[in-house]
């Protein structure tokens, strides 16, 4: 298929010095190019339809926000948070400006094909806000339409890869932090990581994610990259890890071109918290207290031609309709400097881990208002992949999938290591794991569901990252390359690996599902590699 995109660019940086840790000191200015404006209207309503960007004008005479800045306090800015959180209190009952909201939101099919505008922080911070029951129900039923519109009923699966808990930082809320000195320090050598990984195949993962904890001793970026390298290279059986994605700590422009040259898939970040104070008093000690560095590090990394960046906050350290202001501005801020947003978001929950109680944590939130989260993120962010983990169950997990979630960890282990032994470590893990489930069980209970087990990597390793990826899920052809994808990769796993359960289960889900594919001639091609895959050893096919 010519599904051929060429890269959206156009940015132009005036110079700027830089201080020692590679953080700019001067203002950032913005060549003309097509972004959206953030104009509001006295009846609460914005204007949002692009237009030349114009010198930037705060949204209130009170805040110092621009999206555009490469200033973490300025793009998110506190002061413009608390006027949002302000303006969806005294909202969140105006049925009319919800009603709107709701409509702009909601997917435009034209042609065949589907577009979404989206919601700006503002906008989608009243839906979160709004406590009226019938207009709750609406949102989970846009959520689950806009998710099904772009994403269908594909959920991607990957596992974490812990190669060491090693960490000069003090986080409060990690059991990695420096001062325990009671949990068992662990780093993976290179004959480990082959032996994880080859374990890891022998489950049907195609994809990782790989952690580590920040120790410029234990774990130099010079490791990670070995690690990688280590990982490429393992080819077992019919097994091999197509895609490293990389959950490590705020590095420089240099070691994500590193990264980048590695050939990682995403690069991922946790914000933690975007409240600067809060950030600062859960990060006493170590190079992670610097809010700035960390906030700006997406920006650092695509400078470093990283093309996809993953972000997310750990709901629970605190209010989390001030997180998810401050989330969505962090998405915001990225479309208006890159010209595309995050590739994924995240929504982890504060968890039970060796030396850390969440209860002493007193911003929790119940699954209610999580499912909530999970879906105007959705709403406000539908072109983005979410991605949620084995720290929550298997009820919470299969309700978040309905309204917005398209990445799911299964057969987790978060342990340094791990998967290589056969009962689950519990001495090294970062959290407690919900989700205990094998891979194989989870695919099953997905498949029964109503879902389609993806381990398709195709778009990374065909280029298709960035705004090349965006621009085919805007333009619905994302069904013609991700889900035969979805089916083939799918294909590999019932063959090579599948329980007999599973397998039946799943080649009459395959076969099903090639029905769904609009485009004749890739509905064929995947039907006859399908029959390539049952019938011999090839494998890899993609489009």
């Amino acid at each position: 298929l010519p599904l051929l995109f060429k890269p959206a660019h156009g940015i132009h940086r005036l110079p700027a010095d830089r201080d020692t840790r590679g953080r700019e000191t001067a203002p950032f200015a913005i060549g003309a190019r097509i972004v959206p404006q953030y104009n509001f209207n006295l009846n609460g309503t914005e204007n949002t339809e692009p237009q030349e960007r114009k010198p930037f004008m705060a949204i209130s005479a009170s805040t110092s926000y621009n999206p555009a800045s490469l200033r973490a306090e300025e793009f998110i800015s506190h002061e413009e948070i608390l006027e949002t959180l302000r303006y969806a209190e005294e909202n969140k009952h105006n049925e009319e400006l919800i009603d709107r909201i709701l409509e702009k939101a909601r997917p435009k099919y034209e042609g065949g094909k589907v577009r979404c505008e989206g919601l700006t922080h503002r906008e989608a911070s009243v839906l979160l806000a709004c406590d009226l029951p019938e207009k709750n129900a609406e949102m989970m039923k846009l959520a689950e339409e806009i998710k099904l519109a772009f994403y269908g009923n594909r959920i991607v699966l990957f596992a974490p890869l812990y190669l060491s808990n090693y960490c000069v930082n003090g986080c409060t809320y990690c059991p990695y932090h420096a001062e325990n000195k009671h949990i068992k320090r662990k780093k993976l050598t290179q004959e480990e990581v082959r032996q994880e990984v080859i374990a890891l195949q022998d489950m049907g993962h195609k994809r990782l994610a790989l952690e580590a904890g920040e120790d410029p001793l234990h774990n130099p970026i010079d490791y990670i990259l070995e690690c990688i390298q280590t990982i490429y290279g393992i080819h077992h059986k019919n097994g091999d890890i197509r895609r490293v994605n990389v959950n490590i700590a705020a590095t420089t422009v240099e070691n994500y071109r590193k990264l980048r040259d590695a050939g990682i898939g995403t690069y991922i970040l946790f914000q933690e918290t975007y409240h600067k104070e809060s950030y600062e008093a859960l990060h006493p000690t170590g190079p992670k207290h610097d809010y700035r560095y960390h906030t700006e590090a997406m920006d650092r990394a695509m400078e470093g031609g990283i093309d996809d960046v993953g972000i997310g906050v750990l709901f629970g350290l605190d209010k989390y309709r001030y997180e998810f202001a401050g989330l969505l501005m962090h998405a915001e801020h990225l479309e208006a400097v890159h010209g595309v947003g995050p590739h994924t978001i995240s929504v982890p929950r504060l968890k039970k881990a060796d030396d850390i109680d969440p209860a002493k944590f007193n911003n929790g939130i119940d699954d209610e208002t999580f499912l909530k989260i999970i879906a105007c993120i959705r709403i406000a962010v539908p072109y983005t992949g979410m991605i949620i983990s084995t720290r929550e169950s298997e009820a919470v997990r299969g309700k978040a999938l309905r309204v917005g979630i398209s990445q799911i960890s299964g057969g987790s282990r978060t342990s340094v290591g791990g998967y290589a032994e056969e009962e689950r470590v519990h001495d090294t893990e970062q959290f407690d794991v919900s989700d205990q489930r094998t891979l194989d069980e989870v695919l099953l209970w997905l498949m029964r569901d109503g879902f389609l087990p993806s381990f398709c990597t195709a778009c990374y390793r065909e280029g298709r990252t960035g705004d090349r990826f965006m621009s085919l899920l805007k333009s619905g052809q994302i069904h013609n390359c991700c889900h035969p994808n979805a089916l083939m990769t799918l294909a590999e796993y019932l063959t090579d690996y599948a329980s007999e359960e599973t397998k039946e289960t799943g080649k009459a889900l395959v076969e099903a599902e090639l029905t769904s594919i609009p485009n004749e001639r890739s509905r064929a091609i995947a039907a006859e590699n399908i029959k390539e895959i049952y019938a011999s050893n090839r494998r890899d096919f993609r489009f």
